[in-house]
């Protein structure tokens, strides 16, 4: 996933402290490459010149991005911790029809993000193993 953000520092230190991304490789002032050890996320500063041209009246082409939680219980434990951090909420904690149980956030660019945990995929662990 590669995002264009309008606070390149903001943004990288919340995708940090949420959800445990560490940077790879920091090219230069305008962008930064992150991992968290299965999951890749660009950031992309906008220049100064063209962030009118980002700004929203309605709406946005991306719905949302997610990052899948271990269990339900982790999903609380997030959800907690950004409750008390003053982080916006979209959607609070709830329990799907298909068994599934999430929240919805906004990053600093009100970027959304589902915070998921879901029973066909959660146990799933990145392996370059056969």
């Amino acid at each position: 996933m590669a995002l264009n953000v309008t606070d390149l520092e903001v943004s990288k230190t919340f995708y940090q402290t949420w959800f445990g991304m560490t940077t790879v490789w920091e090219p230069d002032a305008e962008n930064v490459y992150m991992s968290s050890g299965v999951d890749n996320l660009a950031l992309h500063q906008i220049p100064k010149e063209n962030r009118p041209a980002f700004q929203r009246s309605q709406g946005q082409f991306l719905d949302h991005l997610g990052f899948v939680m271990d269990s339900p219980e982790s999903v609380d434990q997030l959800y907690e911790r950004v409750v008390n951090a003053g982080v916006e909420i979209i959607h609070h904690p709830k329990q799907h029809r298909d068994g599934s149980y999430s929240f919805y956030l906004a990053d600093p660019d009100r970027i959304v993000i589902q915070i998921l945990y879901e029973p066909t995929i959660s146990p799933i662990r990145f392996s370059t193993e056969t």
